[in-house]
């Protein structure tokens, strides 16, 4: 089994090389290089779209100095909403999935294995950390903005909005 660690934000674009302004947006890239995942992250100036081999990406902003801090994310409320959602078929709810296991890859809660092909799609082997129960995630190749779309009904679930 390979773990993979997702480095933090790194506030500079990969781009141009400017430092990314507080309350500014940006895009961040995962990109599998050699088997391990490397982060870019690239202000929305300079954003041309995610590059042809992008494992995943998604869009947030540099918070502000004196903004206040989200609430606290509830792992398990997460983790529940993600199991309900297996086996959904709709469009929506793989798409929300989806996210989910993307946030909950990024929270260490799931872990990565391997992505297989089963005809034109991809699935994302994952397993969880705390239980070792192994999950299968259809990778609904979102495009950009159906990524923002989804992002923000979840954070909206999340109460961040």
């Amino acid at each position: 089994m390979i773990e993979y660690e997702i480095q933090a934000n790194t506030r500079r674009c990969a781009l141009t090389g400017r430092d990314l302004k507080p309350g500014e947006k940006f895009y961040s890239v995962l990109l599998d290089v050699a088997g391990k995942f490397e982060r870019k992250d690239y202000s929305s100036q300079a954003w041309q779209g995610p590059p042809a081999n992008a494992f995943s990406f998604w869009a947030g902003r540099i918070p502000l100095a004196d903004e206040n801090r989200r609430p606290p994310i509830d792992d398990e409320m997460l983790m529940d909403c993600f199991q309900r959602l297996e086996g959904a078929s709709e469009p929506d709810r793989v798409n929300f999935r989806y996210v989910l296991a993307l946030l909950l890859m990024r929270r260490k809660r799931l872990k990565f294995e391997e992505a297989l092909h089963e005809g034109d799609h991809e699935i994302l082997q994952l397993r969880c950390a705390r239980t070792g129960a192994q999950y299968r995630i259809v990778n609904p190749r979102l495009i950009e903005a159906e990524m923002a779309a989804v992002q923000e009904e979840v954070f909206k679930v999340l109460g961040w909005q």
